[in-house]
């Protein structure tokens, strides 16, 4: 079967800019040394492009999961341009595909079922959907954003300004214009690179599987510190209209942290939240299959799965039935002034299902296992 062209653009780029850091890097440390400045210059530069990925690309244009101030947009716009990745436009286009066909081999553009390479480079190294690579049908939402246009349209040139532009900034103001473009321009370029592909092949590969394994994606805390919170891939691709990754308080999750604070600040709005019943049902149902999974080597398996799934039903009834009454209660504005005797019976029985439902889980994994 012949192969698509290649890409020779993205090859020279990721290519030339990698074997550059590889060799200028050491080089220059062992002969000159690098400033301070130029390295805490690099870091900022690569949080800035990483969060305007995380928190621009992914969470607000391709999920919208919030709503941001013009500023904010402005900035993230400009950041995705610095960390070039393509327009925020076709970014998103992309993404929204991979999380419709995800592990589709036929449509998802970066499937993880390919191996680690296709997904973490390979998928850009070739024209794999030459029919379909301008195609922003299912981004006419972003379509009508003038800023995600504005950049779309003059992306090559924010590009350049970008990255030429800021390490020649920093090197000016150093005094280190050699250093300011090896760390500032093409290590943190390449580190930008990866850390964001390492989304679509090591997040789809090692961790856990706490919430679905309907696809590949993986929970891996470890991941999270270099993609800035996206590491916790398997709940964000059961619960992608979420703003947070992580969900926990102890998550590494910075971009759930900044989006936050924005909207502490007025810049951001409307940030979606998974309710956490459908959170606790999601685990739920994963305990339940594992359990099930081990029970097959029991003799009395039939009896105990039998017993685990009327178990699971009626546990599954009662959060449904909590979320119906905690949804009607405070979907209406008019109600909002519950009696403070109201508040705390549904603080009670919120809690009350929580500990039934830790309860459950352990019950059901000490009755799987193997005497």
């Amino acid at each position: 079967m012949k192969k698509p062209p290649l890409i020779w653009t993205n090859i020279l780029v990721f290519s030339s800019t990698l074997l550059a850091a590889v060799i200028l890097v050491p080089w220059y440390e062992l002969t000159y040394g690098f400033d301070a400045f130029v390295i805490i210059a690099a870091v900022i530069s690569l949080f800035f492009c990483g969060m305007s990925i995380t928190a621009g690309y992914h969470r607000l244009w391709s999920h919208k999961t919030y709503q941001a101030h013009w500023s904010v947009r402005l900035l993230f716009a400009i950041g995705g341009a610095f960390a070039m990745q393509n327009s925020a436009l076709h970014w998103s286009s992309d993404h929204r595909v991979h999380h419709k066909f995800v592990d589709d081999n036929d449509k998802d553009p970066y499937s993880a079922k390919k191996g680690f390479w296709f997904s973490h480079i390979g998928w850009m190294l070739r024209n794999y959907n030459p029919d379909t690579y301008n195609d922003y049908s299912n981004c006419r939402d972003l379509q009508k954003d003038p800023i995600v246009m504005w950049q779309h349209k003059h992306y090559l040139i924010l590009t350049l300004a970008t990255n030429f532009g800021f390490a020649a900034l920093v090197g000016w103001m150093s005094g280190q214009m050699l250093a300011s473009f090896i760390a500032v321009g093409v290590t943190r370029l390449v580190l930008s690179h990866h850390f964001t592909f390492f989304i679509n092949s090591w997040a789809h590969m090692w961790g856990s599987q706490p919430y679905t394994d309907k696809n590949t994606a993986k929970d891996n805390a470890l991941l999270a510190i270099f993609t800035h919170g996206e590491g916790y891939h398997n709940y964000h691709h059961i619960f992608e209209m979420d703003y947070r990754n992580g969900i926990k308080w102890y998550h590494y999750d910075p971009t759930k942290w900044l989006i936050k604070g924005l909207s502490l600040i007025g810049l951001a709005s409307g940030l979606r939240k998974t309710p956490q019943l459908k959170i606790e049902q999601a685990k739920l149902e994963m305990v339940l299959k594992r359990a099930n999974q081990r029970l097959d080597l029991r003799h009395d398996a039939e009896e105990l799965k039998q017993k685990i799934q009327d178990e699971y039903d009626e546990l599954v009834a009662k959060l449904n039935a909590f979320y119906s009454l905690q949804k009607r209660l405070f979907d209406d504005k008019k109600k909002q002034l519950l009696q403070d005797f109201e508040k705390l019976e549904l603080t009670a029985q919120l809690e009350e299902l929580k500990n039934a439902v830790a309860q459950q889980r352990q019950s059901w994994l000490a009755m799987a296992k193997v005497a």
